[in-house]
């Protein structure tokens, strides 16, 4: 009779541990982080949003960290889009040290997939706090004005 009631009791125990996590699974998700396909297409008055956060050299060294540990492993250390799991994922990324990469998307566009996640993307906008997401548009904008000045200054003048 005791093993029945302590078998009894772990599975209420468990049933309830079930019950709560599908509850907080349903829970309505902030109005940052609604979810986004491949396919969704980004909201104009979203794609029209302006970068508020300067960058700054702080700015990027705080979203370089960030970026380091949560972003580099797909898209490249240096915004290559050759990171680890690239292959493994088969992943197309694009390499954003060329400028034309991101010259027809707006820091608006970017903040969107960054907030709310693309494909294989998941999103950031539960994760992080707003600032760091456009300090992350920001350091993304400077890879290729960094490789830009870097190929400026390899190439010899004629």
């Amino acid at each position: 009779m005791r093993d029945s009631l302590l078998f009894l009791g772990a599975l209420l125990l468990a049933s309830s541990g079930v019950l709560t996590a599908q509850q907080s699974g349903t829970q309505e998700k902030p109005k940052d982080s609604q979810p986004a396909t491949a396919d969704s297409k980004i909201p104009p008055e979203e794609a029209a949003r302006k970068n508020p956060v300067s960058s700054t050299p702080e700015g990027l060294a705080e979203a370089r960290r960030f970026y380091k540990y949560q972003c580099a492993m797909c898209h490249g250390e240096n915004g290559d889009g050759k990171g680890d799991l690239v292959e493994t994922m088969k992943l197309k990324m694009n390499d954003w040290r060329d400028v034309a990469s991101l010259a027809d998307r707006t820091d608006g566009e970017l903040y969107y997939v960054l907030t709310n996640g693309k494909g294989a993307m998941s999103g950031q906008g539960d994760r992080t706090k707003e600032q760091m997401r456009w300090n992350l548009i920001n350091l993304t904008r400077s890879f290729s004005k960094k490789d830009s000045k870097e190929k400026a200054a390899d190439t010899p003048k004629q």
